[in-house]
């Protein structure tokens, strides 16, 4: 059981939409938070007064909603330790930079308050992943030539350093766990520094694994999307990308893989965070999304496809949604993602594209004959049923002694324009009679 009331906080800086990279630690600290019953905290970090933007705020904002991580302090909504941005936060490092001054443990270089790092003192880092790390004070910030370099806390505009800021912040607001990437280790024990000259008790510290591309290095913009917005654009939904990145680093465990929000906060310990780097494997990404997609109710996978439709200018009004949904949950499993989805099944929503995609001329005229003779009996049989077509079509083919593949194969492609597609007689059932005739009649198949 954890001792204390776990308070987990995300601290984004609004200079650029939410990557991976925040995402992947903005999930971990709501899992925790969530997993003990705590309180997940959103903070914004905006003292870089030339690149943080109210835009990129909100769009952070709403990459966060858009992965289901919802939040119980923040600046949009308040809490009873904020204000939760940093620019409004900014009498407070002052005040704190004050205190430190009148103790002389910080001095002024011009407009500037620096922190004078003591030496001599043995410190331990107990990060929660990566165990226990031993620093020397000294050795916590250097020059180049060795000597000990004090810390910046106020810079000469008047603005915080980030060192100095998250210090106050955190501890103004009792986060009790820093859950961040282990990109922040050497940035801790400056911190620790001054959580010990003020006085203050550590919050507990958790350094996530790096985040690599397929070529084992760091993962950037080369490795394709980084925004979580990219990835919606791409076809990912939600809770796919929630799974991925939830197991980039952790284990639930079991061999457990597919999981939803509710089963990843009972399952979620930071004690199963491994140190070791994780890789953002496409292949795997691909995988969970395409379990998350069978997964979803008929109606939530029409909604979840129908942008991607539209964005092909598949004439969507022509059809209700039942005749949609059955069309998608014929699919199965094709399709990775709701873009490949809406691809791999326009031939439910219009011939156009399959008349682009194959034109026929494979067929000999001898070929024609048998196909006309069949596809002629097929069109009229009394059931217009998946059953019973297939059932028609064996018999024919045997007293025809022709292979089944001989009729199905051509009538797969002149409906779909595809050489792979769901059963080519449940499609046929599905199109209906009178498309079907069309279709055939277009590629000269039928009367």
């Amino acid at each position: 059981m954890i001792g204390k009331n776990v308070r987990a906080r995300f601290a984004p800086s609004p200079t650029g939409a939410l990557h991976i990279g925040g995402a992947h630690t903005a999930l971990f600290n709501w899992l925790w938070a969530r997993h003990n019953g705590g309180r997940f905290i959103l903070r914004i970090e905006d003292t870089d007064r030339e690149r943080s933007t109210p835009e990129y705020e909100r769009t952070i904002l709403d990459g966060l909603k858009w992965l289901g991580l919802d939040w119980d302090e923040g600046p949009d909504i308040g809490g009873g330790r904020g204000p939760y941005r940093q620019s409004e936060r900014l009498h407070s490092y002052m005040e704190r930079a004050e205190e430190l001054l009148d103790r002389g443990l910080a001095y002024k270089d011009g407009d500037a308050v620096i922190f004078k790092v003591p030496s001599g003192e043995e410190m331990v880092l107990h990060d929660l992943i990566y165990g226990d790390i031993n620093i020397q004070s000294g050795r916590v910030s250097t020059n180049q030539d060795g000597s000990v370099k004090d810390i910046v806390m106020i810079k000469s505009d008047g603005m915080p350093t980030y060192n100095y800021a998250v210090v106050i912040d955190d501890h103004d607001m009792n986060i009790t766990y820093v859950i961040r990437g282990e990109d922040h280790i050497s940035n801790t024990p400056k911190q620790m520094l001054l959580y010990r000259a003020f006085g203050w008790e550590l919050p507990e510290f958790a350094h996530l694994p790096m985040i690599l591309g397929a070529d084992k290095k760091k993962l950037s913009k080369r490795h394709g999307a980084t925004s979580v917005f990219e990835y919606s654009d791409m076809g990912y939904l939600p809770d796919s990308l929630f799974n991925f990145l939830a197991l980039l680093g952790w284990t639930a465990g079991n061999d457990t893989e597919i999981f939803d929000r509710a089963l990843a906060t009972e399952l979620f310990d930071l004690a199963n965070v491994t140190k070791k780097p994780a890789v953002f494997d496409m292949d795997k990404l691909n995988f969970v999304n395409q379990e998350h997609l069978k997964r979803l109710d008929p109606a939530s996978r029409r909604e979840a496809v129908e942008p991607f439709w539209q964005l092909l200018d598949l004439p969507l009004e022509r059809f209700g949604k039942k005749y949609l949904e059955d069309a998608l949950s014929l699919m199965g499993g094709r399709g990775r993602t709701t873009r490949e989805l809406a691809e791999f099944s326009d031939y439910f929503l219009d011939f156009e594209p399959v008349k682009l995609r194959y034109d026929a001329s494979d067929i000999p005229e001898e070929r024609r004959l048998v196909l006309r003779e069949f596809f002629g009996e097929l069109l009229n049989l009394p059931i217009w049923g998946a059953q019973e077509m297939e059932e028609f079509a064996r018999r024919w083919c045997e007293r025809n002694e022709t292979p089944l593949k001989d009729v199905a194969m051509p009538l797969r492609w002149v409906l779909t324009g595809r050489k792979v597609s769901p059963g080519v007689f449940e499609v046929t059932a599905l199109l209906g009679r009178d498309e079907c005739r069309a279709r055939l009649t277009r590629y000269g198949l039928a009367g």
